[in-house]
C-alpha cells in the first residue's frame, strides 16, 4: 500500500510545470478582471505571476502578445481533437461544432473578455492586433472544418465568420445557462446566412451505382 502511494506521488511530481508563457497569460487575465486593460502593466503581471520581469520579456515583448499567446491557446484547446462529421454534414455544421468548442474554451476567462470587451475598443493599437490575430484563428477554424480559406472566397468566408462569432460572443457574455442554449441558437441563426460562402456538403457515393459511374 505504501508503494502505491509512493508510485502515486512520483506519478504526480512528474507532471511538468506550466510554463512561463501559460503563467503569464493566466496572471495576465487575473489582472484584467480586478485592474481592467487600461491600467494593467507588464510589472503587475509579472508580480502576479510570480516571476522576475526579464522571463516576461523573454516570452512576450508587450500587452498585445499575450493577448496573441491567449488566442494561441485557444486554437491548440479547439484543434486538439478531431471534427467528427457524417459524410453529408453541411459545412456549417461542422464551423458550428468548432465555435461552441471555443467559447467552452474561454468560459474560465469571461470576466475578463467582458472586461476586454468593454475596454480594449479605446486602445486602438492592441484592437487593430486583436482583431488580426482572431482573422487568423478563424482562418484556422474553417481550415479544420475542411473550408477553403484561399481567395476572394475564402477571404469573405472568414470575415463573415469572425463577424458571427463576435456577434455570437456577445449573446454568450450574457448567456448564464447551464447548456448554453441561447449561445447556441445565436450562432445557428448567424451560420445560416453566410453559409453558401462555405460550399457544399460532402456526400457519401451511392454504393448502388458502378464505381466506374
Amino acid at each position: 500500500m505504501a508503494k502505491g502511494a509512493s508510485e502515486r506521488g512520483g506519478a504526480a511530481a512528474a507532471l511538468p510545470p506550466p510554463s512561463d508563457r501559460d503563467l503569464i497569460i493566466d496572471a495576465a487575465f487575473a489582472r484584467i478582471s480586478q485592474d481592467g486593460w487600461r491600467r494593467l502593466s507588464m510589472a503587475a503581471i509579472a508580480a502576479e505571476a510570480g516571476l522576475p520581469i526579464l522571463r516576461v520579456y523573454r516570452a512576450f515583448r508587450s500587452r498585445p502578445a499575450i493577448l496573441s499567446g491567449f488566442f494561441r491557446r485557444v486554437d491548440e484547446a479547439v484543434l486538439t481533437a478531431p471534427v467528427e462529421a457524417e459524410a453529408d454534414e453541411r459545412p456549417r455544421d461542422r464551423v458550428f461544432d468548432l465555435l461552441m468548442r471555443r467559447f467552452d474554451a474561454l468560459g474560465p476567462y469571461k470576466e475578463a473578455l467582458e472586461v476586454l470587451g468593454r475596454e480594449l475598443p479605446a486602445d486602438p493599437c492592441a484592437a487593430i492586433a486583436a482583431g488580426a490575430r482572431l482573422l487568423r484563428s478563424i482562418q484556422w477554424m474553417l481550415e479544420a472544418a475542411e473550408i477553403s480559406t484561399g481567395g476572394i472566397g475564402g477571404i469573405v468566408a472568414v470575415k463573415l465568420t469572425a463577424a458571427a462569432y463576435i456577434a455570437t460572443l456577445r449573446v454568450w457574455l450574457r448567456d448564464d445557462s447551464p447548456d448554453l442554449a441561447p449561445t447556441m441558437a445565436a450562432l445557428d441563426r448567424r451560420l445560416r446566412r453566410i453559409e453558401r460562402w462555405y460550399g457544399s456538403p460532402r456526400r457519401a457515393p451511392d454504393r448502388a451505382e458502378p464505381a466506374s459511374a
